[in-house]
This record gives C-alpha cells, sequence and structure tokens, in this order.
C-alpha cells in the first residue's frame, strides 16, 4: 500500500503580493513534477492552457489525456495531480474568487466539473493574445496595476469560459427552477458536512421543501436527498483514496457520529464497503 497523508494538501497563492492572480508561462523542464504528481487541492481557479505538447491529468478520479491546444479548467478543492508531460509549453493562471467577474464565478460553478476543451485554431491565436496582453500587464510599478491585470485576466478567462459553454451549459435565461437548483448547489457545497436535510436547504432558499424537490426533479431528474448523497460520497471516496484517516474518521469529518451508519449508507451507494473501495484505489 503506497503511503497517503493524513490531509488532503491544500495549496494556497503562493505569493501574498499577487493578491489573488497569477498567470505564468511555464514549460515540462521548470515543473516541480514530484510536487504535482501527489493529489491535492487548491483553494483558488485553475486554467492550464496547453499550448504545446501533451499531458495527463487525474481529477477527482477521472484521467484525462490533453493534446495541445487546450485548457483544463479545475475548480477549487477538486482532488486532482498531474499524471505526465510530454513536450509541454504551457501557461497557467491562477485566480481567486474575489477576483473574477460575478458573472463568470456563476458560469464557472454552474458548468463545473468541465471536461477538458480542445482549442480551434483561430481560438487559439484570440487565446494567445490574450495572454501576451495579460504578461505584458505584469508591471507592479504601473499605475492601477492589479485592476488592468485583473481586468485583462478576467477577459482571457471570459474566452475560455465562451468555448466552455458552447458543449456544456445552455446560454438561454435560467428558469426559476434552474435557478433555484443553481442556487442550492452552490450551499451544497458549503455545508454538506452539517446539513443533511433537505428541509435546512429548502429554508434557507426561502421555499417549500416539496417545492425543492419538484425543481430538483424537473432540473435534473433526481432528488434533493439524492444530490445531497451524491456530494458526501464524492467527499468520503476523495478523503478514502488520498488520505490515510481512517473510515470512522471520514465519517466524523462529514458529521455522521454513527460510524455504523455512514458505513452502511456508503456500501448502500456504492455498493462496496469503504476498506473495499479503499483498496480498491490503492492497487
Amino acid at each position: 500500500m503506497s503511503f497517503k497523508p493524513k490531509f488532503i494538501p491544500l495549496n494556497t497563492f503562493p505569493d501574498v503580493e499577487s493578491k489573488g492572480i497569477i498567470i505564468e508561462k511555464s514549460s515540462v523542464e521548470d515543473l516541480q513534477l514530484e510536487r504535482i504528481r501527489k493529489a491535492h487541492r487548491d483553494n483558488y481557479h485553475l486554467f492550464f492552457i496547453l499550448e504545446q505538447g501533451s499531458g495527463i491529468f487525474e481529477v477527482d478520479f477521472k484521467q484525462y489525456t490533453i493534446i495541445s491546444p487546450s485548457v483544463i479548467y479545475i475548480q477549487p478543492y477538486q482532488v486532482h495531480r498531474g499524471i505526465s508531460f510530454r513536450d509541454g509549453y504551457f501557461t497557467v493562471v491562477l485566480i481567486s474568487d474575489e477576483n473574477l467577474n460575478a458573472e463568470y464565478l456563476d458560469l464557472l460553478k454552474k458548468m463545473a466539473p468541465a471536461d477538458p476543451l480542445m482549442l480551434e485554431t483561430k481560438l487559439f491565436d484570440v487565446v494567445t493574445d490574450a495572454i501576451a496582453v495579460c504578461i505584458k500587464m505584469k508591471d507592479s510599478e504601473r499605475k492601477l496595476y492589479h485592476s488592468i491585470l485583473k481586468n485583462s485576466c478576467n477577459a482571457l478567462i471570459g474566452l475560455i469560459i465562451s468555448e466552455f459553454l458552447k458543449n456544456s451549459v445552455s446560454t438561454d435565461p435560467q428558469t426559476r427552477s434552474e435557478l433555484i437548483i443553481s442556487n442550492f448547489k452552490f450551499l451544497l457545497d458549503e455545508k454538506f458536512a452539517t446539513e443533511k436535510n433537505p428541509k435546512y436547504y429548502a429554508e434557507r432558499l426561502n421555499i417549500s421543501t416539496a417545492y425543492l424537490n419538484e425543481c430538483a426533479k424537473k432540473v435534473t431528474g433526481n432528488t434533493v436527498s439524492y444530490h445531497i448523497q451524491e456530494r458526501i460520497m464524492l467527499e468520503a471516496k476523495r478523503l478514502l483514496f488520498h488520505s490515510s484517516k481512517s473510515v470512522k474518521e471520514i465519517a466524523h469529518e462529514l458529521g455522521y457520529e454513527d460510524y455504523s451508519y455512514f458505513s452502511r449508507l456508503f456500501n448502500k451507494l456504492t455498493r462496496m464497503t469503504a476498506l473495499t473501495f479503499r483498496k480498491k484505489s490503492f492497487e
């Protein structure tokens, strides 16, 4: 069995002076490969724009082979790692919630998790130009430096999101049901470990539990309870796969004081015991 850390490593902004925005060009030769090959989370949005070469990423148990030119978006707190890279030349954009355009932030939450995106030649040329503008704005002596960098990076991210939207999210105005379920999912991401009753989410959204369930079934085909359990199981799998915490510790972290109930629930929803999942994951 491979060594696993007690906690899943969490990366925060490496440069305090960045004020929540970093954009850099790099190559495979510059990468600290051993560090990025270890599963970790980030507390910021990560855009990996592959300009040359290829690579393999793993994001929440899915492996993706990406070939240039392409973009992979990793949302905050997704567990991910880079498995391999070949002749890679790329740009990375790290940006915090508070630096993102509010509309873009909502769209990113709505479309995530997203598969990698291949960039057509025309779009790649525009993205390359936008990257060049962002890089040129990295002059801390310039007046309004942070605002200019923030706006130029948002323009780049807007271009990327617009392409993702073609395949993953409808550009039509949201119906009331869709808006309610979007808000429910945002809230669920924050509260899933402590709040497991659909009534809590309905009350926070100022609607009845019955109406929230009606919206969930209409938009997703599943009940509110289903989404709550799915979110809990995702976190349970992350912790089983990437940490050395015991099943009992994981149950407690996810808000289950009754360890045996959590074990039965995991078995019911995944059709295997937590220990079987862990063993399978480490093979």
